[in-house]
């Protein structure tokens, strides 16, 4: 057999893009490893004139050969040939490739709340930006043009913030709210209040940053308080941002007063930790009508009272009540995995307090009758002992847990009530730490309260999407949603002939074939 025959079936026909545009339609002599162009049958921008000089081709070949097979060879060669060419013209024509799948889910929550009625995008890319990454605002900046392709500008940023303290925070607070009253069929019922503290990395104090009690033993850096409201479900509804030093126990009926003014609220319980109560707290709530729920200091109570408490027998699951005034019921609860717990922590803060006398960090200066320091002795020559017959008297409140209310709520609803104040607590624990509320780096008042806004913002679309997530049978928590939406990619691809791009959103894993539907508009058009 020829040499020329061998050359001939090792030949294809391929197109070949010019810089100028035309389409080259050339044979390919393929022999002794190496590719080379045998022929040439001409070049065409037409893309009929282009099959045609491409199918003149394969008929050149096919008349240069006797072999019945040699089409087939020379057709599979072609198909292997068009199909890198063309792979290869899509990864040229890549413009971006986006890992915004976290945006993708998050955007849709922001919208299904209602938040897009606030006419500027950039609260919506700080919400999202914080969600998905809380990073400075600098920082943010970066990862909003890295990831999602979105300029913003950071001067545009401040001068947002500047603006949003003063005009958008009160229309922030009115959609939470329509939007947690719809969700909840139409009545708020419950408002669990509590307040924490966020503290700045700065030395400098000024009328809103003081030092003060701080809650993340940042005792000695500038802080401010901030007190929230959520719902039943843990929804938020408002905040109100403090003077560093001011006494959480000054804060609730402000905040409560607030609320109830601006939206109307009617028909419901305030429930709050005893970290809230005093005598005044009390008599505010009483004389303005409110309904409420806290807990009591039981160990504060007059003498009368509390030979009464500790003369209940400690039975599992049993509630005592005892009127305090017409309208003031105590209600005292005994619970054996409490006693175990308050045991357990006495314990504890006994050997710390012994360990730190013995080192003699424990001084007459700088001790305190907080806490467990109340079981200590310190004589006038500064000798430290432990008071084992204080100890012994904490001993018998052991277990005991006592709860203030002026409703007609049953003891058992009272109790279920006042433990839904973990809701709140779960607020602080995601904002502070999957949020990073907290330490600010801001330091004028509007900036610190837009700050914190946002916040307020990327909580309420964290918890809506938790809500969807459980209704429509996500077994997956938002943490992990969120962590698997930042693998998701995007891909955009230019297409010159069209004047236009084309994106494809990547699921490839498994786990994100599991968040499938997040990204589905029939999805969302759908959730309620």
């Amino acid at each position: 057999m020829s040499q020329n025959f061998f050359n001939l079936c090792a030949m294809f026909v391929r197109k070949k893009k010019n810089k100028s545009g035309l389409i080259s339609v050339q044979i390919i002599d393929k022999s002794r490893g190496k590719y080379r162009v045998y022929k040439t049958m001409g070049s065409s921008s037409v893309p009929e004139e282009v099959e045609c000089l491409y199918n003149d081709g394969i008929a050149w070949i096919k008349r240069h050969t006797d072999k019945t097979d040699l089409f087939s060879n020379l057709d599979q060669e072609q198909k292997k040939q068009n199909e890198m060419e063309e792979t290869q013209r899509v990864l040229d024509n890549v413009e971006h490739i986006l890992i915004n799948g976290t945006e993708q889910i998050l955007d849709h929550v922001y919208r299904q709340i209602g938040f897009d009625r606030i006419k500027d995008d950039i609260l919506r890319q700080l919400v999202i930006a914080r969600l998905s990454q809380p990073l400075s605002k600098l920082a943010t900046v970066d990862y909003l043009k890295s990831y999602y392709d979105e300029d913003v500008n950071l001067s545009k940023i401040y001068r947002y913030m500047d603006k949003l303290h003063k005009t958008q925070q009160e229309v922030v607070q009115q959609i939470s709210v329509e939007h947690t009253r719809k969700i909840l069929g139409g009545n708020i019922g419950l408002v669990f209040y509590d307040v924490t503290t966020l503290y700045f990395e700065s030395d400098y104090s000024d009328e809103l940053r003081e030092r003060g009690f701080s809650k993340d033993g940042k005792h000695s850096q500038p802080q401010v308080v901030l007190g929230l409201l959520v719902s039943r479900g843990g929804y938020p509804l408002a905040y109100s941002l403090f003077n560093g030093s001011q006494y959480e126990g000054y804060t609730m009926i402000p905040i409560v007063e607030d609320f109830v003014e601006r939206f109307k609220l009617e028909d419901f319980v305030v429930v709050a930790d005893s970290g809230l109560l005093n005598q005044k707290n009390i008599s505010l709530m009483e004389s303005g009508g409110y309904k409420y729920i806290v807990g009591a200091r039981i160990k504060n109570e007059n003498q009368e009272i509390k030979d009464w408490i500790l003369s209940l027998e400690k039975k599992e699951g049993t509630f005592y009540e005892q009127n305090k005034t017409d309208k003031r019921r105590l209600i005292v609860n005994y619970s054996a995995s409490r006693a175990k717990k308050d045991a357990l922590n006495r314990e504890k803060g006994v050997k710390r307090l012994t360990k730190n006398y013995k080192k003699g960090i424990i001084t007459k200066e700088n001790i305190n009758k907080r806490g467990y320091n109340k079981f200590l002795d310190i004589s006038d020559d500064v000798k430290v002992t432990i008071n084992q017959e204080k100890i012994s008297i904490d001993q018998q409140w052991d277990g005991l847990k006592g709860y203030l209310t002026n409703t007609n709520l049953p003891a058992q609803d009272v109790f279920d009530l006042y433990h839904d104040l973990w809701f709140i607590e779960r607020a602080y624990r995601i904002t502070k730490g999957t949020l990073e509320m907290r330490p600010v780096f801001h330091f004028t008042a509007k900036r610190i309260e837009a700050h914190v806004c946002i916040c307020f913002v990327a909580y309420k679309v964290y918890k809506e999407l938790e809500r969807i997530l459980r209704s429509n049978n996500f077994n997956l928590s938002v943490d992990k949603v969120l962590s698997i939406a930042k693998t998701v990619t995007t891909i955009k691809v230019r297409l010159p002939h069209n004047d236009r791009s084309m994106t494809q959103m990547m699921l490839l894993t498994s786990k994100q074939k599991l968040i499938a539907p997040l990204f589905d508009d029939k999805f969302w058009e759908e959730v309620k």
